[in-house]
């Protein structure tokens, strides 16, 4: 059996005996992600009733059903993904890159001249297997994030990312210090206990002045 098989095989074993998985699949959820979402928003309050929400690669659209089922007005919430994502009622999908400007044009004007009060990223970078490359890959989707914030996210407002444990972690970390009151680190129970992934919580945005006296608080 190739390599490739056998990833393959173990990959369907594992989703098999995944209690997420299968608890999605029973109530007609998109995808297990959407439990780490949930945890999250329990735990922190992320998201109200009245939020303006992006979320960013957004397919298969998990993240956006959960959004969409606390926003009352789904004016207010914008999926965007490069993939094909299927309609979800309340929910404004975009298709295309996140860092175009003729996308972010897009998002731009469906809020109008309302600042965003949330961004989330369930995204990760593609991984090559050569560990200064991933690492680097890593940096740079923080980076792009973070430009996003930048140009669109409310003074005061919150974003919520995926990251990995490595090397580049402390430097993401002090990124997001630099542009937030508060940072925490997140390993929401439906995270696989053998994954890598946890999550950065960023508090209070400084706004387009970035950094303020104050050093950021990380948990």
């Amino acid at each position: 059996m190739s390599s490739r098989k056998k990833r393959c095989r173990n990959w369907v074993k594992r989703q098999s005996r995944d209690l997420y998985v299968r608890q999605a699949r029973t109530l007609g959820l998109r995808a297990r992600s959407v439990f780490k979402l949930r945890e999250v928003d329990r735990r922190y309050g992320l998201i109200r009733p009245d939020s303006r929400v992006v979320d960013l690669g957004c397919a298969p659209g998990s993240w956006c059903e959960h959004v969409a089922s606390v926003v009352r007005d789904p004016g207010r919430v914008v999926g965007v993904d490069q993939l094909e994502t299927r309609p979800l009622e309340g929910v404004r999908i975009i298709q295309g890159d996140f860092l175009d400007p003729a996308i972010q044009a897009m998002i731009r004007n469906h809020f109008g001249d309302e600042l965003i009060d949330l961004v989330l990223s369930d995204m990760a970078p593609n991984l090559t297997g050569i560990h200064v490359t991933d690492q680097a890959n890593a940096r740079k989707l923080q980076n792009s994030i973070l430009s996003f914030c930048r140009a669109g996210l409310s003074a005061g407002g919150t974003v919520l990312t995926k990251v990995f444990e490595g090397d580049s972690l402390a430097e993401i970390r002090s990124d997001y210090g630099n542009m937030f009151s508060r940072v925490i680190s997140v390993k929401p129970e439906a995270s696989r206990s053998r994954s890598r992934e946890l999550y950065l919580l960023g508090k209070g945005f400084h706004g387009r002045t970035g950094r303020t006296t104050r050093s950021a608080k990380v948990c």
